[in-house]
């Protein structure tokens, strides 16, 4: 290993958040990553000192324009067959526990940021065909309205 960092220095477990946006007709507010052009809810990784409500509401002000209010707990996600476990171009791996929340829309009006270089309103029978395959699965728990959070 002359040179290189042992594995376990490069691999960190993050939380995260994702928060379901619904308007009065149902449909669902996504945004399109500038990364990578897939279509996601909006979220991120907590930071240091930050509640995980907290993250969500600053995430989805960042990412969309718009302030929320922070609902019911959809789920927690973390099983990496999901897809919770994301490589980075630098090769760091980050396992996230994202947690999921129903949030209403409190102010704002929809805008892009740098993360994001599209934001827009989708029925749930009309979903992008690039959405995150465990985003779908937080969509579909949120559809249920389950009065238990999911984990998953």
């Amino acid at each position: 290993m002359s040179g290189t960092a042992p594995m376990s220095e490069h691999r960190i477990i993050r939380p995260g958040v994702s928060g379901v946006i619904r308007d009065a007709s149902g449909r669902l507010l996504l945004q399109e990553r500038t990364d990578n052009g897939h279509w996601g809810l909006p979220g991120g990784a907590v930071e240091y000192g930050e509640s995980v409500t907290d993250a969500l509401r600053r995430e989805v002000e960042e990412e969309t324009g718009l302030v929320v209010d922070v609902g019911r707990l959809i789920g927690v996600y973390s099983d990496p067959a999901l897809g919770q476990i994301v490589t980075y171009p630098d090769g760091n791996i980050a396992h996230f526990v994202s947690s999921c929340f129903a949030c209403t829309v409190r102010s704002g009006m929809l805008a892009l940021s740098d993360e994001t270089s599209g934001v827009a309103w989708f029925a749930p029978a009309a979903l992008p065909e690039n959405l995150y395959a465990m985003h779908k699965i937080r969509i579909e728990d949120a559809l249920t309205d389950a009065a238990i959070p999911f984990v998953r």
